[in-house]
């Protein structure tokens, strides 16, 4: 600490010294939060920008495929926005089946929207003109990711799915439980052990 930092502490009354660590401590705290928020913002601008292009070379599940970039390298892909049933799940094989009828061996363009926790690109595929995510929905092979859907239009795909009970939506109404809450249900089952 410099000579006149001390004298200017040694003046000041102990109150003050508290008022002068609090304000420091505080702006150190938003510089670090001004910080973070101009690093994801640059972060999800630069993942938002991007495109990907390649041929679907594996299909996962329903809502995760593969694809071999030009450069030979394999990315995988999960779809935004909707969410399908789990593989043990009533319709899981069906709907890995109705992504591979729409995206298998085919050229694709991936616009990316994030990386997921598990690493994955998170992104709207389009195979010619066909939205993957749209199309999955409006079959009745998915759901709207609700938590993280950004398009008014799929919800409206979804409730004309329902109506004219496609896919999922002619399962018994036991059998339609949401991939999201079936996951919640077997992570509670598997902690309750």
């Amino acid at each position: 600490m410099n000579k006149k930092r001390r004298e200017r502490l040694c003046c000041m009354p102990a109150g003050s010294l508290v008022h002068a660590a609090a304000v420091r401590s505080i702006t150190q705290q938003l510089a670090a939060l001004l910080l973070a928020l101009f690093v994801h913002a640059l972060v999800h601008t630069a993942t938002a920008a991007a495109e990907i292009t390649g041929r679907v070379v594996g299909i996962t599940d329903g809502d995760t495929l593969t694809i071999l970039d030009q450069s030979q390298r394999q990315s995988r892909i999960r779809l935004a926005e909707i969410d399908t049933p789990e593989s043990h799940q009533p319709y899981g094989s069906r709907a890995k089946q109705a992504l591979s009828e729409l995206a298998f061996g085919k050229d694709v363009r991936v616009v990316v929207e994030a990386i997921d926790r598990y690493g994955r690109t998170v992104g709207r595929i389009y195979a010619g003109p066909i939205d993957i995510s749209a199309e999955m929905v409006r079959q009745g092979a998915a759901w709207v990711y609700r938590k993280y859907n950004h398009d008014p239009s799929l919800l409206r795909l979804e409730q004309e799915a329902q109506q004219a009970r496609r896919g999922l939506w002619a399962l018994p109404e036991a059998e339609r439980t949401p991939p999201w809450e079936w996951r919640a249900a077997a992570r509670a089952a598997r902690q309750g052990q």
